[in-house]
């Protein structure tokens, strides 16, 4: 008799992130324009910052004794903005050093790294893209 396959969601909701020095980081994605969730000291070793992009459904945590990746180690974390020139020149206007805008046929993109190096992409999707991936 063959089984029923149950379809479950499974969201993203929270991404770790390797850094040395958490205060600096939480300044910085304060400066990017997160908003800040939870700071929460455990004890000594455990200290847990969440912070969230502004529309995400999906948030990103540092902190003291969290993850064992190596900062500045994560690469590719990517979000998706309406308008490539105008996060550029919001986030250049907050201070954050970011590149050119980088055009390319499957979207133009914009690229920052946190302190510790932690690199960032944020891409503009093409327009032939529109409402792809929707329900």
């Amino acid at each position: 008799m063959p089984r029923s396959v149950v379809r479950m969601d499974m969201k993203l909701e929270l991404v770790g992130v390797p850094v040395t020095d958490v205060d600096r980081a939480k300044e910085f994605y304060l400066r990017v324009g997160f908003a800040l969730d939870h700071d929460h000291t455990v004890n000594e070793e455990l200290r847990f910052v969440q912070v969230t992009p502004p529309g995400s459904a999906c948030s990103i945590a540092f902190g003291r004794g969290l993850t064992g990746m190596e900062p500045g180690s994560l690469d590719g974390l990517q979000m998706v903005v309406t308008d490539a020139d105008a996060i550029r020149a919001e986030l250049s206007g907050r201070g954050v050093e970011v590149s050119e805008v980088d055009d390319q046929p499957w979207g133009r993109f914009v690229h920052f790294s946190d302190p510790d190096g932690n690199r960032w992409s944020l891409q503009q999707l093409p327009e032939w893209s529109q409402g792809a991936g929707q329900d």
